[in-house]
């Protein structure tokens, strides 16, 4: 098992921001080396006969294919009724 030392909680500490008593840091000494004992248990489990799971569920994506839809309306005409255009774009108010 990995024992965490006093300077490894301090630094971890410092970069969590946290400012712990001494009580705090030898329990968190204790309580961390023991996550991380348990984390090392991972190493001696054989993955080698396991798929990896992508997708659990079973579903597949239902997609269609691209069409393109000619409306038969030119630019101009589909802004001759909007109240002010500017470069063939529709002009409105500053929004901020």
């Amino acid at each position: 098992m990995a024992k965490l030392t006093r300077e490894e909680v301090l630094n971890l500490a410092r970069l969590a921001r946290l400012h712990l008593s001494e009580d705090e840091i030898v329990g968190f000494q204790n309580e961390i080396s023991t996550i991380l004992g348990y984390v090392e248990q991972l190493h001696d489990v054989d993955l080698g006969k396991l798929k990896p799971t992508y997708q659990v569920t079973g579903l597949t994506n239902a997609t269609r294919a691209d069409k393109v839809v000619d409306y038969r309306q030119t630019q101009t005409e589909l802004l001759k009724n909007v109240p002010q255009t500017e470069s063939g774009q529709i002009k409105v108010r500053r929004m901020l």
